[in-house]
């Protein structure tokens, strides 16, 4: 699951990234909580032929829907290994990040957001 764990913002909004290197930064005037609500990119268990060439595409920006009424948009962005990168022997985990943008209040509401994001992975 990729989580963007808690936060809080004010009357300008900014954004919250969450960065395949397992670290979170946020923009404006969001503030990153740590509450114990976890952040993490969505990790990837990847396998396949040793010498197999992946490359990642990244589906369309997506909105995530409120437990109590709003939409935040989130962009899915980089990863580690960088794509395309090369299968290994055994397994190989995948991290990919994402960004989410915060409106004001009133757009974007306290609560849960969830929703769906699409990545193909193509190999070669």
């Amino acid at each position: 699951d990729l989580g963007f764990g808690a936060f809080y913002h004010g009357a300008v909004g900014g954004t919250v990234a969450v960065n395949p290197d397992l670290s979170r930064a946020s923009t404006g005037d969001v503030v990153l909580l740590f509450m114990g609500y976890t952040f993490s990119p969505a990790i990837y268990r990847i396998t396949g032929p040793p010498g197999t060439v992946v490359s990642l595409l990244n589906g369309p920006d997506v909105f995530l829907n409120g437990s109590t009424g709003g939409t935040l948009k989130l962009h899915i962005g980089n990863s580690i290994p960088i794509s395309p990168f090369v299968t290994t022997p055994g397994p190989l985990l995948l991290y990919v990040g994402g960004t989410l943008t915060v409106l004001n209040p009133g757009l974007n509401p306290p609560g849960s957001y969830i929703g769906t994001f699409n990545i193909t992975f193509v190999q070669e």
